[in-house]
C-alpha cells in the first residue's frame, strides 16, 4: 500500500465529482489515478482537474477491470440501479470500495454486496455522509454518555425542499420507480440510516403511509404549458425552471444543481436544455410516480419507538430533529443542538461548527468531507474499524428502507429482516 492512497472513479457525475475532489485538497493523503465515465463532457473535464491522460481515462469501468487493479480504492459513484455490477467486480480484484448511496436496490443485491467485500476481505464504505458530519458526532457523543439517559422516542423531519423536489424527483433521474428506485430509498436511505445510527439498532418492526399528491395532471393549472419556456402562468409557478435555473446562471451559481442541466453555463445553452431536456417540463406534465411526501413509523427492540416524515412541500432547510429521554431532551437542526435538563431545568445550546450547508453543493454539512477522510484513512491504515457506515451497518439500514417502503404499499406492519 502507498503512503498515498489511488483511487479510481467510476461515475464522474456530481457525486463522484465531488469525492474526487478530496484528492486535490489533500495530496498528501490520496491521488485520483484513473476515472471512468461514459459522457465525453463529463469525462474529459474530469481528466481536465486531475491531470488524467491516455488511458486513464475511459468510457467504461469493465475497460479497467480487464487491466487488473490499478488502484489502492475504488469510488463508484454510478447510477443507483448500476451499482451492484461494479462493486461485485471490484471486490474481486481486491479493491477497497467507497459506494454511493443506496449501495443497491433489493435484498438479494444488498446481501451480494455485503458477501462480496466479506470474501474479498476489503474496506466497503457506504456514502451515507450524515454519519459523518460534526453535528451527527457531536449529538451522538452527547446520547453515550447519558446526557439525556436512555432514548425513549425520536421525531425526525427531512425537509426535502419545494425546488428540490422538482427537480431531482418529479423531472429529474430519481422521478420514477421503475427507472431508478422508491423515494425513501433514493432520498431517504439517508435518514433511516441516520436513526439507526442515533437509536444505537436498526428497527425491529416498521409501518408507513405516503403518496404521489401534488405533482400529478389533476393539479396542473389552466392554460398551463408542457414547458415552461412556453407557459402563459408561469408567473405564478413555484415550480418555474425558467425562474430557477435562470436565476442560478444569472448568479454564477455553476454547481448542483444547475451543473445536472447544463454541460456549458450560457444562456443559450439554458434556453436549448429547457426546451428540449427533461428539466424544464411543466411540474405537472411529467411521467413521475414516486411519492412527495412519506412518514415511516418504527419500533426498535430495545424499546425506543421513532417517527420519520419525508416532505416535498418546505423551504430548503436542514433536517429537523426532537430526541426524548428519560432525563432530557435535545433539539437540533443540523448546525446548533438544545440539551435541556429534566432535573436542572437548564437548556444548553451547543455549535456543532458545521462546514458547509446540508446541501449536497454544500458538502453535506461536512459529511462528505468526513466520509472520504474516515475512507482513506480506513484504507490507509487497513482498519474497517475507521469506517462507521461498513457493510453490516449499511445492509441493516437498507433492509429498514426496504421494509418500510413494503409496509407503505402493503398498508402492513412489517418485520424488518
Amino acid at each position: 500500500m502507498s503512503q498515498v492512497t489511488t483511487l479510481l472513479v467510476v461515475g464522474a457525475g456530481d457525486r463522484g465529482t465531488g469525492h474526487a475532489r478530496y484528492a486535490l485538497r489533500h495530496p498528501d493523503r490520496a491521488r485520483v489515478v484513473a476515472v471512468a465515465e461514459p459522457l465525453p463532457v463529463r469525462r474529459e473535464r474530469f481528466a481536465a482537474e486531475h491531470g488524467l491522460v491516455g488511458d486513464a481515462v475511459v468510457a467504461d469501468w469493465r475497460q479497467v477491470v480487464s487491466r487488473g487493479r490499478i488502484a489502492d480504492a475504488v469510488l463508484i459513484c454510478t447510477l443507483d440501479r448500476d451499482h451492484l455490477e461494479p462493486a461485485l467486480a471490484f471486490a474481486a480484484q481486491g479493491y477497497h470500495i467507497m459506494l454511493e448511496k443506496p449501495m443497491a436496490l433489493d435484498d438479494e443485491s444488498c446481501r451480494a454486496i455485503v458477501d462480496a467485500v466479506e470474501k474479498a476481505g476489503v474496506i466497503l464504505a457506504v456514502g451515507h455522509v450524515l454519519r459523518y458530519t460534526p453535528y451527527t458526532r457531536t449529538l451522538k457523543a452527547l446520547l453515550d454518555e447519558g446526557r439525556i439517559g436512555d432514548v425513549v422516542t425520536v421525531q425526525h423531519l427531512e425537509p426535502v425542499g419545494h425546488w428540490h423536489q422538482a427537480h431531482s424527483y418529479v423531472r429529474g433521474n430519481w422521478r420514477r420507480t421503475d427507472e431508478a428506485t422508491s423515494m425513501l430509498m433514493a432520498k431517504s436511505c439517508h435518514d433511516l440510516d441516520w436513526l439507526q445510527h442515533i437509536v444505537g439498532e436498526p428497527p425491529a418492526r416498521v409501518s408507513s403511509f405516503g403518496r404521489l399528491t401534488h405533482f400529478t395532471p389533476a393539479n396542473r393549472p389552466k392554460d398551463a404549458a408542457d414547458r415552461c419556456v412556453d407557459c402563459p402562468v408561469s408567473g405564478d409557478c413555484a415550480f418555474n425552471a425558467v425562474r430557477f435555473y435562470g436565476d442560478r446562471l444569472t448568479a454564477g451559481d455553476h454547481g448542483w444543481p444547475l451543473s445536472v442541466v447544463l454541460d456549458t453555463f450560457t444562456e443559450q445553452a439554458l434556453d436549448d436544455a429547457l426546451r428540449t431536456g427533461p428539466y424544464g417540463r411543466c411540474v405537472y406534465a411529467c411521467d413521475n410516480d414516486v411519492v412527495d411526501h412519506q412518514v415511516v413509523a418504527m419500533e426498535f427492540a430495545g424499546g425506543a419507538t421513532a417517527t420519520f416524515t419525508m416532505t416535498g412541500f418546505t423551504e430548503m432547510a436542514n433536517r429537523r430533529t426532537q430526541i426524548f429521554g428519560t432525563r432530557g431532551e435535545i433539539r437540533g437542526d443540523g448546525r446548533t443542538l438544545h440539551i435541556h435538563d429534566f432535573r436542572t431545568g437548564v437548556t444548553e445550546e451547543v455549535d456543532t461548527l458545521p462546514t458547509g450547508d446540508m446541501s449536497a453543493s454544500g458538502g453535506h454539512g461536512g459529511g462528505d468531507e468526513g466520509l472520504m477522510d474516515a475512507f482513506v484513512a480506513a484504507v490507509a491504515a487497513e482498519d474497517p474499524s475507521l469506517v462507521s457506515s461498513g457493510p453490516s451497518e449499511s445492509l441493516l439500514s437498507h433492509l429498514s428502507v426496504l421494509a418500510a417502503e413494503h409496509a407503505r404499499q402493503t398498508g402492513t406492519v412489517v418485520d424488518v429482516s
